[in-house]
């Protein structure tokens, strides 16, 4: 379909988002009648999602490829980064990392680590917008949600490789009595690496209650995570090159405790997170090959 650039002051139909000065173009126009403002279009959604898997383009825009949310509130913008708190943390915005002005056809957005992006708004469809940084020539796709209708929940099991990734260790703090003796049962700490190594996991055979920042590790392997047929259950496999592959069934109890149940033994073990991470100031990239998304 044609693309037409809309003013500010014209008729903005339901969608548009922008990082930094952002030219307003709508692709597949829609209209409502409400001929509503860009501000209150953009302001009319508690939540953008960032749907990642479909970025395009081989640039970068930071604070948008390490956000799973960002918000715009009243010239502030937030941003949930971090799985750990998710939809609780700021109300369920995140936490504040910059602000915004709109200009005519335009938002700038200044993010307090990563400075001033221009990017150019397009509409997709309803409550949907692609966002195209020209200098980056990479494009950003992203979801309008109210609070009350976003399943924080669906995305914290989708993208629970990053949960896992947000704390510098994994302890074990608890072994169940029932189930068979096995290798697993000497590992006390486990580490799952961020930084264009997401499937890379380290464990140590430290005693429990070593600093996390004096563990030595030991082994250095692959992990894998799987769908189960529960959403909200995952099978976590641990590649132990010398005695074959761990595989447990993970469920998450709280923010920073885990349960990995050993399917070949039937040992339940329980792990708190050690160390956290907040990646709303760190330099690490969220990978494009992982899902992240919204059902």
């Amino acid at each position: 379909m044609k693309t037409i650039k809309i003013l500010l002051t014209a008729m903005i139909l339901p969608f548009l988002f922008s990082s930094c000065v952002t030219d307003v173009y709508v692709e597949d126009p829609y209209d409502d009648g409400s001929n509503i403002s860009l501000p209150q279009l953009m302001e009319g959604y508690d939540l953008w999602y960032v749907d990642y898997d479909r970025t395009t383009g081989n640039g970068d825009v930071p604070f948008l490829s390490r956000a799973f949310t960002i918000s715009l509130l009243n010239g502030n913008l937030y941003a949930n980064n971090n799985l750990v708190g998710i939809g609780s943390t700021g109300g369920g915005f995140g936490i504040k990392v910059g602000y915004y002005d709109f200009y005519p056809n335009s938002i700038r957005f200044y993010h307090e680590v990563y400075g001033t992006y221009d990017l150019e708004v397009y509409q997709t469809a309803v409550n949907q917008i692609k966002l195209y940084s020209r200098s980056q020539n990479t494009t950003y796709y992203l979801v309008g949600y109210q609070r009350n209708t976003f399943d924080y929940d669906r995305v914290f099991y989708d993208n629970i490789h990053y949960f896992l990734q947000e704390y510098k260790a994994w302890e074990k703090v608890y072994t169940s009595h029932a189930g068979a003796l096995n290798d697993f049962d000497n590992e006390h700490f486990i580490q799952f690496m961020s930084g264009g190594s997401d499937d890379t996991f380290r464990s140590s055979q430290d005693a429990s209650g070593t600093n996390v920042n004096n563990i030595y590790w030991d082994f250095t392997g692959q992990y894998g995570i799987f769908n189960t047929g529960n959403p909200y259950q995952k099978n976590l496999t641990l590649n132990y090159d010398f005695w074959g592959n761990e595989s447990f069934t993970l469920t998450v109890i709280n923010d920073s405790r885990i349960r990995l149940y050993h399917n070949a033994s039937g040992t339940t073990y329980e792990l708190v997170g050690r160390g956290f991470i907040q990646y709303l100031r760190q330099s690490v990239q969220r990978s494009k090959t992982t899902t992240k998304r919204v059902s």
